[in-house]
């Protein structure tokens, strides 16, 4: 048996992702590792899919889709944001409040 087609699977995930977005899985706080790889098995099992199939939805390899839900600290951060998405899921980043989104422009002088 093969992997189901990429199409078929991104229909199902936006199936899911509409049932998803309805629901707030956590409050915001600061998400360990740990905590996004258990976000990352709870949704993926609520789709239905097996790991083998959420990586080719995503993109990426199986040993990356095990290293993700086992919470691995050193997990690249592009492939994840590549699951994520696959999932439905969201990810937002609030700067620190006296920031207000700015960059610094260049070295800072102490």
């Amino acid at each position: 048996m093969g992997f189901p087609e990429r199409e078929i699977l991104i229909d199902i995930l936006q199936e899911f992702m509409i049932l998803s977005r309805s629901v707030k899985i956590m409050a915001r706080r600061n998400l360990t590792t740990a905590e996004i790889g258990d976000i990352v098995r709870t949704t993926r099992k609520a789709a239905g899919l097996r790991q083998d199939e959420l990586a080719g939805a995503a993109g990426v390899g199986l040993r990356f889709i095990v290293d993700l839900e086992a919470g691995k600290p050193t997990a690249q951060i592009g492939k994840t944001l590549q699951v994520l998405s696959a999932l439905g899921c969201s990810l937002d980043i609030t700067p620190p409040p006296d920031t207000n989104g700015a960059r610094p422009k260049g070295p800072q002088k102490a």
